[in-house]
């Protein structure tokens, strides 16, 4: 008797359900805490900063066209440019990579679930936001005019305007900073996948814990000045200010120590995005890897022994002068390794020039140009008459926009397949880097000429010979707008219509291209094959070749 065999009606299997979609609702969101969406929830609130801070640089910069001002009053000017600066520093430039890249890659890239406190992640972000809020009701109060570095006396005794309210946006902000940096220490001790070892680690994730240490280390410094702002202005008791027995320079003293390691704050995570890309698109294994950490754990560490190089025309003793200037010179050597150690990496690549490889390039130019102007100022003959001028500017825009910005928007453009699921316009991509590398110089480098030629900075109004330098400098902005502007449209575009990306469409290596595009919510469906880091020359789990062609 012949049995006969049936074959039951399996239910068709739903594909993955990406972060996206495993719930729906604005309450999901906002009380979320997958790392991935809380990426999102970053990104999405300091682009509404950035575009605050650019609206104000743009007035600046309209106003400066003519030499007594072509839009602003005095007044309104000095709280536009306190506005800029404190919405730019703390609201994205700080938070920009790691909050959104960090947040969303970190746990990925070593194989785990989540971070180690996926509430306490959540509980940054309302934090920050909280902190944003602060600083716009600040803005609608009629705004400060104490410059973003808020220095004293004039922040506590004599400024009539919302200090305390800015420096309350700030301080709440500093808590969000420190959390993201506890979150992403124990994440990556404690939550590294088997056979992730520390020299397994991509150099991202090494520069997310470099700024770690840094954050949880020198943030705790800005809220204990700004509380002793806020102690001196309300109660008057004598900090800062000589009139009650206080020393202004010792507010320095303490602002600096922690702003001036917020420069690695910014720049760090930068270069962690560039030596995942630079590979990546040369197909080449990384060169000097370990080399590359080692830099990055010195630049974390020196930078909290320069801070005094701000204040070389504040007075200090010769003795304490040379100390600060041969420190600040030898912080340059772990910069030197990185830029090396990646121009090296180029050498005899296969390198193909997509658009995460241009902004990537356009990273490495910008630094070089603010780190070598750096360097002029780290030797007190020159930083003594350049200082209050637009030198200075110029200098700390090359390195901390320029070199923060193409690398955010390098890391964007990179992990935008595995974030999105969605391709978009490589040609338009391509044109917005080009643009905006060149737009940020016309921008810029007139602004070195000014101040070499002696124009301070920080002024409503200037001698008439400045005028053509202005003028270039504001058509630049103009072009620089413009570039800015051009990736939010092609970018939104490609949410909507741009085409499926595939798993790896780079052909790169790194656990996050082992997952699904996007990823699920548990990040992985498959457990994921540890490989060396940066195995160009070796076959990559998927099935893409040794140092193959990109897709």
């Amino acid at each position: 008797m012949n049995a006969t065999v049936i074959t039951p009606d399996l239910p068709e299997l739903e594909p993955p359900r990406s972060f996206y979609t495993y719930k729906s609702g604005l309450g999901s969101w906002l009380l979320t805490t997958d790392h991935k969406r809380i990426a999102i929830l970053y990104a999405v609130t300091i682009t509404l900063f950035f575009i605050m801070g650019g609206v104000a640089a743009a007035m600046m910069r309209i106003n400066l066209v003519e030499p007594q001002g072509a839009l602003l009053s005095a007044e309104t000017y000095n709280k536009t440019f306190t506005f800029h600066g404190v919405v730019m520093v703390w609201f994205f430039l700080i938070p920009s990579i790691p909050a959104t890249l960090g947040n969303f890659l970190l746990p990925i890239m070593i194989g785990a679930r989540d971070l180690a406190f996926p509430r306490l992640n959540l509980m940054s972000w309302y934090l920050f936001v909280i902190g944003g809020c602060f600083t716009i009701a600040c803005l609608l109060l009629g705004g400060v005019d104490t410059g973003w570095t808020f220095y004293t006396p004039f922040s506590t005794m004599f400024s009539n305007t919302n200090v305390i309210l800015v420096a309350v946006g700030v301080f709440v902000t500093g808590f969000s900073t420190i959390l993201t940096g506890l979150n992403f220490i124990v994440t990556t001790h404690k939550l590294r996948m088997p056979g992730m070892t520390w020299f397994k680690l991509p150099l991202f994730v090494w520069g997310m814990y470099a700024v770690s240490l840094v954050m949880v280390l020198a943030t705790p410094v800005l809220a204990m000045t700004l509380s002793l702002i806020g102690l001196e202005r309300i109660a008057q008791v004598g900090i800062f200010d000589p009139a009650l027995g206080g020393d202004p320079l010792l507010f320095q003293h303490m602002f600096w120590f922690y702003s001036h390691p917020a420069v690695y704050i910014m720049i760090l995570p930068a270069m962690g995005v560039a030596s995942e890309i630079i590979p990546c698109f040369a197909r080449r294994k990384i060169f000097g890897y370990e080399f590359m950490v080692y830099a990055l754990v010195g630049i974390s560490v020196i930078g909290f022994l320069v801070w005094g190089h701000h204040m070389f025309v504040a007075g200090m003793s010769p003795t304490a002068t040379l100390v600060f200037s041969i420190l600040s010179f030898a912080i340059a050597v772990p910069s030197a390794i990185k830029v090396f150690n990646w121009t090296a990496t180029l050498r005899r690549g296969r390198i193909t020039f997509e658009a995460p490889m241009l902004y990537a390039l356009g990273f490495v130019g910008l630094f070089m140009i603010g780190g070598m102007s750096g360097l002029m100022l780290a030797a007190p003959a020159l930083d003594i008459p350049l200082h209050a001028t637009y030198f200075v500017i110029a200098h700390f825009h090359y390195v901390m926009v320029g070199g923060t910005v193409m690398a955010y928007l390098g890391g964007i453009h990179y992990w935008w397949p595995k974030i999105t699921g969605r391709l978009y316009s490589e040609a338009w991509a391509r044109f917005a880097a080009i643009l905006m590398f060149f737009g940020f110089n016309f921008t810029f480098f007139p602004q070195y000429v000014l101040g070499y030629l002696g124009m301070p900075r920080r002024y409503h109004a200037y001698p008439p010979q400045f005028q053509t330098l202005n003028i270039l400098s504001s058509a630049g902005a103009s072009i620089l707008a413009l570039a800015y502007l051009i990736p939010v449209v092609y970018l939104g575009w490609s949410l909507f219509r741009g085409a499926r990306a595939g798993n790896n469409p780079w052909g790169a290596r790194g656990l996050e291209w082992q997952t699904t595009s996007p990823p699920p919510k548990q990040n992985f469906l498959e457990r994921p094959v540890v490989q060396k880091a940066y195995a160009y020359d070796e076959p990559s789990p998927d099935g893409q070749p040794a140092s193959g062609a990109t897709a």
